[in-house]
């Protein structure tokens, strides 16, 4: 049976630390397309309130060879990257056991991922990969694999997803919470009011194409 499994990892064991080290607020989220060459994770975006502000050549990184800034659009960068996979990170972890990344996203504290794989025993044995190179992660989630559906399917607006995820990454739905409404209208620059009904909203959608749906 498909499994999937949620796990988290420290910010500074991950390469691309250096972001935060001069952009406090950013998330960094790696883009998955599907693969057509031997690339791993080729692109990752940026999201900060001031982009341009980033200075630091992510090239320099432990287990980076390579970074090239491809378009920014407002307060996002797209960027492509080479990774250098003789430091052994998550990245290694995974391309060297039976598992496939489904997401990764980072901010300043700590890096969130989702993987999935055919057993659960090619779960146990990227922990075990993970624990004998000394890559601290930490298992928060595992479940049966479950039905992939897009931001249309859940009839998320971009803003529903945009605050979502923001929420998600910064703590707001941990619990106590790392971050309260009040801050996540800052980094968006919008009401509290505003992010309060985006999430509301975007739960309730959320909620209704998941679990509603699943009992019908």
């Amino acid at each position: 049976m498909a499994i999937e499994a949620s796990f988290t990892i420290n910010q500074e064991d991950f390469p691309l630390s250096a972001v935060f080290s001069q952009l406090a607020d950013a998330t960094i989220e790696l883009d998955r397309i599907v693969p057509t060459s031997k690339a791993i994770i080729p692109y990752f975006w940026i999201y900060a309130n001031d982009t341009g502000n980033l200075t630091t050549d992510l090239s320099d990184g432990i287990g980076i060879d390579q970074v090239k800034i491809i378009d920014e659009v407002e307060e996002q960068m797209f960027v492509r990257i080479e990774w250098n996979l003789d430091h052994e990170s998550v990245l290694t972890a995974i391309t060297n056991t039976e598992v496939n990344l489904l997401s990764g996203i980072g901010d300043a504290e700590k890096w969130t991922f989702e993987i999935r794989a055919d057993e659960q025993q090619e779960v146990s044995d990227f922990q075990t990969y993970c624990r004998e190179h000394n890559i601290p992660i930490e298992l928060t989630q595992l479940h049966a694999l479950s039905t992939f559906k897009s931001d249309r399917e859940y009839d998320l607006t971009a803003g529903q997803r945009t605050a979502l995820v923001l929420a998600y990454s910064r703590g707001y739905f941990d619990s106590p919470r790392d971050a309260t409404q009040g801050d996540l209208a800052a980094e968006l620059e919008i009401t509290r009011q505003a992010v309060s009904s985006r999430l509301q909203r975007g739960i309730r959608r959320l909620v209704a194409s998941t679990l509603i749906t699943s009992q019908e």
